[in-house]
């Protein structure tokens, strides 16, 4: 069955743009060098992205990653100028740690919505406290989940899920600030997923239906956020969050924005409307993606293609043969 006529199909476009990511990301797996890393895979997002057919502008983008400004900062505009007015949100490592270290988690990711589709949080607001479940929890994950004990939650998702506590594997980043939340899933008796980084890649994770993870909770970044809401949305899952700043520098600006920290926002209200596309490459093994591989002049990536409006997910495996001198793609 054809799908329904509509706006221009932009997704395999936007694979290749995180394909392209992931393999500039992928050769500094191990090597150490989180700047040379990150600036390589901004780099080719950047040109990737210029060729999109999109009028596209930048919600959050990687301000302060690289020093004063990148072309990937807030407020940037990508594309060509030619096609569909779109926000964008993108991250071209989730999880640059993990890559320098050579552990598994890494992605390249970037999500893309109607223009003033997606949520603006306030200038310097840069962590989030969210929950995260796939379409079988869905509608057990209510607002008042957000701020009850862990327990509450876990018994909720357990329920609908029709197996107990115990069975529960619950992701969590492995942070200072998480020793109380980690402690009351342990005392209800479910299982912890410890991640060190990849709040995206988690959240993806904790959405998609048998990939290993129940549900998603804790603090993490607000882009992270938004591009998790564009997956969920289109995976049928559920989420629930609001700002949780992490210092004053950060309180100040949410209130100088005249924002509520405290007000909870769903999937649906962070990214509105179906015209949603996500689009994520393993540069390092995870649940849901394998590595980028390079064999002399080959390379080969996995990406995922998710599209709201059609409520399609595409696993797509690619063959690249490179430029033997500078790893272009031909």
């Amino acid at each position: 069955m054809s799908e329904p006529h509509g706006p221009h199909n932009i997704g395999l476009d936007l694979v290749r743009v995180t394909e392209i990511t992931a393999l500039a990301a992928g050769r500094w797996v191990g090597l150490g060098s989180v700047m040379e890393a990150h600036r390589a895979a901004t780099a080719a997002m950047v040109e990737m992205l210029g060729k999109l057919d999109i009028d596209g502008r930048i919600v959050i983008g990687e301000e302060g990653r690289l020093g004063d400004h990148s072309q990937l900062d807030s407020g940037m505009a990508v594309g060509n100028g030619h096609g569909m007015a779109v926000d964008v949100v993108l991250d071209p490592i989730d999880g640059t740690a993990l890559v320098v270290k050579g552990y598994p988690g890494a992605i390249s990711v970037v999500g893309v919505a109607a223009r003033g589709a997606m949520w603006r949080p306030p200038t310097g607001a840069a962590y989030m406290n969210k929950i995260v479940v796939d379409r079988e929890a869905a509608h057990a994950l209510v607002p008042e989940c957000l701020h009850a004990p862990a327990a509450w939650t876990l018994a909720l998702v357990a329920r609908v899920k029709k197996k107990p506590v115990r069975d529960l594997m619950v992701l969590v980043l492995d942070r200072p600030r998480h020793y109380d939340l980690i402690q009351e899933i342990r005392a209800a008796g479910a299982r912890v997923l410890l991640r060190n980084e990849g709040d995206a890649e988690g959240a993806l994770e904790a959405a998609t239906p048998g990939a290993g993870a129940d549900i998603l909770m804790g603090v993490g970044g607000v882009p992270e956020g938004v591009i998790a809401a564009c997956a969920v949305k289109a995976l049928g899952g559920a989420m629930i969050g609001c700002l949780a700043p992490q210092s004053d520098e950060e309180r100040e600006a949410i209130q100088a924005a005249n924002f509520d920290a405290r007000q909870i926002l769903t999937a649906d209200e962070i990214v509105t409307g179906n015209e949603i596309y996500f689009t994520a490459t393993g540069i390092t093994d995870s649940e849901l993606l394998r590595s980028v591989r390079y064999n002399g002049r080959l390379a080969e990536t996995d990406s995922l293609l998710l599209r709201t409006a059609t409520r399609t997910r595409r696993f797509i495996h690619a063959e690249h043969i490179l430029d033997g001198e500078n790893d272009a793609v031909l």
